[in-house]
């Protein structure tokens, strides 16, 4: 790799002689330890509240105890059993002190509710600069010594996607002898703990194989065939090559790679998985990933129905007939009537919204992007908003008149 500074002779020497002993490590992980692999429900873990951009550190920096024992709770409720969390280097330098204990209380919190901890490697400024690798070995051995015999560790992430972007190819190359360095590091330094490398694509993961002891690669295709061929290549290429393999990132609705869509794909294959992520985080990627919010509450019932081993049906559908009981006919017939009066009553306004978004919500005949029951909710606590009202009961019962039954003849 490139040395972008000048070196002397003397730093020249003494980094080769710091390194030495780290340059022909050779795994000796016993991965029978991490169980069976293709029964892995992982998920990737920011708190809900991070700020970005710069959201991994600030995880760490203002840790919480509290919210990090409620999340995992929501993890468990959801049957989860796997955990990749990222520790960036940058925490260390700012909060040297008190990391070890953060990471020690966040493994053990894991532990104790049967989920198995993956950490992330942060990248540090030995990347671009080799003469920077003394760094680097000093953060592994802190690692180490922090998490190494903690129960609940079951493996080191020693680079996230250092393949993305592809290009340019110079920068991509750079963290691949990265991903080696490290690699043999952590061989030597913490023997018995299994590493990865979550690589972007499945073409790169081969081209890493003989540097890890579980091949891991993420995919966030946009369509069942393709999600398909990558797991196949994947499952093929880890049977050739003898190693566990999992997939470390699944699920991206702004990729058209829907949790329901891929994570049912995934269990099909038999294959392990980890979802991006558990928290909608929303200074982070909150607005495309994520299953709760802060409180618990989730945005898409669909995508904790698919963890759970439950997709909706795209075959022998059975149509909702939601005006089967005339149920739309009368909150149709009941909102027109509304409109029409003069002095409408603010808090029946406010029932017949409700009623129409509840059938809206429950026939399925609404986008629920913005769910028509939160609009209502919005209204009910601001304000007296008469012509907002009326404008949302008509839009309503615009939605709901091409589902009404027709009438007996």
């Amino acid at each position: 790799m490139k040395i972008f500074k000048p070196l002397t002779a003397t730093l020249l020497i003494v980094i080769a002689v710091v390194y030495a002993g780290y340059s022909q490590a050779k795994s000796q992980a016993d991965v029978s330890a991490l169980g069976d692999v293709s029964k892995y429900r992982g998920f990737n873990y920011t708190p809900a509240g991070a700020v970005s951009p710069h959201h991994h550190i600030d995880q760490w920096v203002k840790y919480s105890e509290r919210v990090t024992n409620y999340d995992l709770d929501l993890a468990k409720k959801l049957n989860l059993n796997q955990v990749r969390v990222f520790v960036p280097y940058e925490a260390y330098l700012a909060i040297k002190d008190t990391l070890k204990d953060r990471l020690r209380h966040f493994v053990q919190a894991c532990y104790v509710r049967g989920i198995g901890v993956m950490v992330v490697v942060g990248k540090g400024p030995w990347v671009k600069d080799t003469s920077q690798r003394p760094q680097a070995i000093e953060w592994v051995k802190f690692l180490s010594a922090s998490l190494s015999s903690r129960p609940g560790l079951l493996m080191w992430d020693i680079m996230n996607e250092p393949d993305y972007p592809e290009k340019p190819l110079e920068r991509v190359q750079g963290n691949f002898e990265n991903c080696k360095f490290m690699s043999r590091l952590f061989h030597q330094i913490d023997p018995k703990t299994p590493i990865t490398i979550g690589m972007a694509f499945e073409k790169n993961m081969e081209t890493l194989a003989d540097y890890v002891d579980v091949l891991q690669f993420h995919d966030y295709s946009d369509t069942r065939d393709k999600i398909d061929q990558n797991i196949s290549r994947a499952q093929q290429f880890a049977a050739k090559a003898g190693k566990p393999v999992i997939d470390g990132e699944i699920g991206c609705i702004a990729r058209a790679n829907p949790y329901d869509v891929t994570l049912e794909e995934h269990m099909k294959a038999h294959v392990g998985w980890y979802i991006w992520e558990l928290m909608i985080v929303r200074e982070g990627w909150g607005t495309v990933h994520g299953v709760f919010y802060e409180d618990g509450t989730v945005r898409d019932p669909s995508i904790a129905a698919a963890i759970l081993g439950f997709f909706r049906n795209r075959n022998d559908i059975l149509p909702a007939v939601v005006d089967r009981e005339g149920a739309i006919t009368k909150i149709v017939d009941d909102g027109n009537r509304w409109l029409t009066q003069p002095n409408a009553d603010w808090k029946q306004g406010l029932d017949i919204a409700e009623t129409a978004a509840n059938l809206l919500e429950a026939g399925e005949l609404a986008p629920m992007h913005v769910p028509p029951t939160w609009e209502v909710g919005q209204l009910r606590r601001g304000q007296p908003n008469i012509n907002a009202l009326q404008k949302l009961i008509k839009k309503y019962l615009e939605a709901l008149a091409p589902y009404e039954k027709p009438a007996a003849k």
